[in-house]
């Protein structure tokens, strides 16, 4: 019997890869001669790097960047095991979770961490890159990114404008003969799970302003920014930066990632589990177990266990599912290539319990469910 063994993190529990190995040895118990193929996964938002590290025997670097409200931070991206490919999360130099609640301000905030992240892979001659755009603290439709990598911004009276929100609405030229040269050689893959424009009642200053602390007059202004932004950035290149599906994903991140960096928007599962070799490892699997911290109706709209389904679903092959939440409309993912769905809690418990015992919780869950496929065998038997 093959099993293959590809879930998302257990958020605030357990990392995928932990996620993997608790789930391998519950079946284990029950299976010991099975083969299992442990292949942790992200949708491109936190755990990424993790993942991908984990999946191809990678390796984690540390690097201190300028952090989104323009102090340094110590952020990290991750080289995949072949060394060919460098895997970053915008969050971990540009997050939202590296400013304090009361100090959260998008006029102020900018990636620049993020271009800094992306310039140090280009100097170690790596030229295929993994970006996952979610969890900014930032609104400035990635001006900070494209500065970092020599873009330049000037106002009306040809000053050079420092990249931020706030900045947004004097942008009056840009200047890309300075961008790195490096990009035009790149291949680059940006995680994008929305598909929300860069300016109007979806776009990036409405929907996810507030997110990162933005007020009702804040996002007015990023708002009024953003359309400047977007009607310079039309001019640059001759087209409708307002037609990019996703263009205003963090803060405008999607949009300054194609038009800067020439990256293709992709649904981030999409990009994770054709770079971790799932649909290879799916050849003679008799199951696959995947899974994340709460399964729903919500699931279906691309979270990383219906990605994990829906390609095993193509091979035939069945998929069960595991989750420590089973949440309201579960039963809509059966529809959809996961066959079964199990919660992981034995009991009630409080919440810091449940995180706690979240590694016991999944090896015994695993193993319960390898004891119902044994007993199933033995009674078609």
């Amino acid at each position: 019997m093959k099993i293959v063994i590809a879930p998302d993190s257990f958020k605030e529990s357990l990392s995928a890869e932990r996620t993997a190995q608790a789930i391998k040895q519950g079946f284990s118990e029950i299976f010991p001669d099975a083969e299992y193929v442990c292949l942790p996964i992200a949708d491109g938002g936190e755990g990424t790097v993790e993942a991908m590290i984990a999946a191809t025997g990678g390796e984690r670097l540390a690097l201190t960047v300028t952090g989104p409200m323009g102090t340094p931070v110590e952020a990290f991206y991750g080289v995949t095991g072949d060394g060919r490919s460098a895997v970053i999360e915008m969050a971990a130099a540009s997050g939202l979770m590296l400013v304090p609640i009361d100090e959260r301000n998008p006029l102020l905030a900018s990636s620049v961490g993020t271009g800094e992240l992306i310039r140090h892979v280009l100097d170690c001659g790596i030229r295929h890159i993994i970006l996952g755009i979610g969890g900014s603290a930032t609104v400035d439709g990635g001006m900070g990114m494209a500065q970092a990598l020599g873009a330049r911004f000037y106002d009306q009276q040809g000053a050079e404008l420092n990249a931020s929100g706030a900045a947004l609405a004097r942008v009056a030229q840009v200047d890309i003969q300075n961008l790195d040269p490096c990009l035009a050689q790149c291949s680059i893959e940006i995680a994008c799970d929305v598909d929300n424009p860069l300016t109007g009642p979806r776009g990036a200053a409405h929907v996810f302003g507030p997110q990162k602390g933005a007020t009702p007059a804040m996002v007015d202004e990023l708002e009024a920014g953003m359309a400047n932004y977007a009607r310079v950035l039309g001019e640059l290149t001759g087209r409708d930066i307002n037609a990019i599906v996703g263009g205003g994903a963090a803060g405008g991140m999607g949009a300054a990632a194609d038009v800067f960096l020439g990256g293709r928007l992709k649904p981030g599962i999409d990009i994770i589990i054709h770079a971790v070799g799932l649909e290879q490892a799916l050849a003679g699997a008799n199951l696959v177990v995947t899974g994340e911290g709460r399964i729903d109706s919500q699931t279906v709209g691309g979270k990383a266990p219906m990605g994990v389904a829906r390609l095993a679903q193509r091979h035939g092959v069945p998929v069960i599912g595991m989750a420590g939440v089973l949440g309201e409309g579960v039963e809509i993912v059966h529809q959809h290539g996961i066959d079964a769905v199990f919660s992981i809690l034995p009991r009630l418990a409080p919440l810091s319990a449940v995180l706690a015992e979240g590694e016991i919780n999944l090896r015994h869950c695993a193993r319960n469910i390898a004891r119902i496929i044994k007993l199933g065998q033995v009674i078609a038997a």
